[in-house]
């Protein structure tokens, strides 16, 4: 990806907005959080390109790496960013005085496709998760939708909220951030591996994540869809498995297995929209996020 120079210019906020985040501005983006159980499903590459295509589409677009765990947003994007933009939001938060144009501003401008949006780096070391404290996060959300269209979450998977039983006093919660940014959030997605094993990976989390955080409406995003993984007919055999063992939360996509794609990009550090704009994947993806994109046709051949 390539930094963009300078800073997109707006109209005065007010001030605190981060204090008033339904304030006077009117203004309130939705706030869209991809979420999955563990074994690398594939959340963060899913969450990378569709904010690039809500970028496409002409959003305002603030994609934040809150993942605690492996936070990888900057990998992928080819970003060098030791400080942490979302340690620096969360750091910011804690002073006091914040607004949406000051929090957008530490986030990393860049520009993939033609598309301009922000990204707000994850943590470089997993050790630092201290640094994202969930309150703060949470503000920091909640003044941002102030200022852009559409907030993009990447979470790590782990749930439990029992950290506190180690400790006499107020503890930090390392997934505390998970389930703040999943309770804060419009839309939620699910990310699962269309395998024998990512499937029932799947099923257990969203039964943990009821248990820790009650009823929240969300959809399911199989990925890594192929032959080879589910066998002939792969989206009509995991849409039954699903009636059949899966809650009842609906399917919102099946994202096609395209390894060559996704290794293209990320070797380029950017996105499927400027590395492979006519993959299958890339369509999927752009679909989930309300785009329609064309797969390119291969020509046939005569003999």
């Amino acid at each position: 990806a390539r930094a963009e120079l300078g800073h997109r210019e707006r109209g005065p906020d007010p001030a605190h907005a981060g204090e008033q985040a339904n304030g006077t501005t009117g203004k309130r983006a939705r706030v869209v959080v991809f979420w999955g159980p563990v074994g690398s499903p594939g959340r963060s590459l899913v969450a990378l390109n569709y904010a690039v295509e809500c970028a496409l589409g002409d959003e305002d677009v603030v994609l934040l790496d809150a993942d605690t765990y492996g936070a990888s947003q900057a990998v992928q994007l080819g970003l060098l960013d030791e400080a942490a933009g979302i340690a620096q939001i969360c750091r910011t938060v804690d002073s006091g005085r914040f607004d949406a144009t000051k929090l957008e501003r530490i986030c990393a401008p860049v520009v993939i496709a033609g598309a301009r949006m922000r990204v707000a780096t994850g943590l470089p070391r997993a050790s630092r998760w201290p640094e994202l404290r969930p309150t703060a996060l949470r503000r920091a959300v909640l003044a941002l939708q102030e200022g852009c269209d559409t907030i993009v979450v990447d979470v790590a998977a782990p749930l439990e909220l029992d950290e506190e039983l180690s400790f006499d006093t107020a503890a930090p919660q390392r997934n505390g951030v998970t389930a703040a940014m999943l309770r804060v959030a419009d839309e939620i997605y699910a990310v699962g591996a269309a395998d024998s094993i990512g499937v029932p990976r799947l099923i257990r989390a969203l039964e943990e994540l009821h248990e820790v955080l009650g009823e929240l409406e969300m959809k399911v995003v199989f990925n890594k869809v192929s032959a080879a993984n589910v066998g002939a007919s792969p989206r009509q055999a995991l849409a039954e498995t699903w009636e059949r063992f899966g809650p009842e939360i609906p399917v919102a996509a099946y994202l096609p297995h395209d390894a060559a794609a996704v290794d293209a990009a990320l070797l380029a550090g950017s996105a499927l929209a400027e590395i492979a704009p006519h993959s299958g994947l890339r369509v999927a993806i752009a679909g989930l996020a309300g785009r329609r994109i064309r797969a390119k046709t291969p020509l046939l051949r005569r003999f």
